[in-house]
């Protein structure tokens, strides 16, 4: 079965990953593995759900400096790649901290990325697309507000369905939990992590969380909890919990999306939601077994 197509709305970044295998020493060096990897939540997901067998298109914005190099990663993954280019802004940089259990801490220059706007929408960008994902970065920045706001109009009109990943903590709680639910709603899917739903729920639990988010928003949420897996809830009851299949993490940047983006070809090709997030969950295993944050 041929999967549907997919659009992806969002952040393109370049990743500096230091993975380091003690911890971090004030003052003086820590030795560590460095390396330049493409990265950006939004088009980590498109990524991953073209190498999963979904056509993809990705919008973003990035500076002049590293547009060829971006969009060649892009396309040999098979994303079809719609990048603005800002003549003034540098494309967004993170540089990733790995230490020795995979665990990341980012620091984010978010650069081209937050002036993403309505400037650069065209609704041409929705002929022949079953479905759009929102990278939560988008809600992060005023001009990316008001388009993440403007594609879910177009979407409901069109009758095209929209996930959203409220996409980090940190940044959400300062936007607020309500203002978030407020811009995010009219969208069939959430995909936050147990951090993001905990916050966005007042929930600890992820089961409990899922269900409170899913009786909040009125469409299916998928809670991504890590190696535990994942938990899903909609129509008022927790769907059920799939489990990831056991990896040794190397870097877990980008686990997330690599779910996201395999869960999502998986929903195109016609895949239940509980058989989505197994692939999604495979994805989002293999996706910790080495550096960076998209397919090999």
């Amino acid at each position: 079965m041929t999967a549907g197509r997919l659009l992806v709305v969002g952040d393109l970044a370049t990743d500096i990953v230091a993975v380091h295998d003690r911890p971090l020493t004030p003052a003086t060096d820590t030795a560590a593995r460095i390396a330049f990897r493409p990265g950006g939540a939004a088009a980590n997901v498109a990524a991953w759900a073209a190498a999963a067998g979904a056509p993809t298109t990705l919008l973003a914005r990035i500076g002049t400096e590293s547009v060829d190099w971006h969009r060649r990663e892009l396309e040999r993954t098979g994303v079809t790649a719609v990048l603005r280019v800002d003549e003034e802004r540098a494309t967004a940089v993170v540089v990733c901290l790995v230490d020795a259990t995979g665990e990341r801490t980012m620091l984010n220059d978010r650069g081209a990325g937050a002036a993403l706007g309505v400037a650069d929408w065209d609704d041409r960008l929705l002929e022949g697309v079953d479905w759009v994902h929102l990278s939560g970065y988008l809600f992060f920045a005023e001009a990316g507000r008001a388009l993440g706001v403007a594609v879910l109009d177009r979407c409901r009109t069109a009758g095209i369905g929209v996930s959203v990943d409220p996409a980090s903590a940190g940044p959400l709680a300062r936007l607020g939990r309500e203002r978030f639910l407020a811009l995010a709603a009219g969208s069939a899917l959430l995909l936050p992590n147990l951090d993001e739903a905990r916050l966005l729920s007042g929930a600890v639990a992820a089961d409990r969380a899922a269900l409170l988010l899913a009786e909040r928003s009125g469409g299916l949420v998928v809670v991504k909890d890590g190696p535990r897996g994942v938990v899903l809830a909609a129509d008022g009851q927790v769907l059920g919990r799939v489990p990831a299949p056991p990896a040794t993490p190397v870097d877990t940047t980008g686990a997330g999306d690599a779910f996201t983006g395999a869960f999502l070809a998986a929903r195109l090709s016609g895949a239940d939601p509980l058989s989505a997030a197994k692939a999604g969950c495979a994805a989002g295993s293999e996706a910790v077994t080495r550096p960076g944050a998209r397919p090999a």
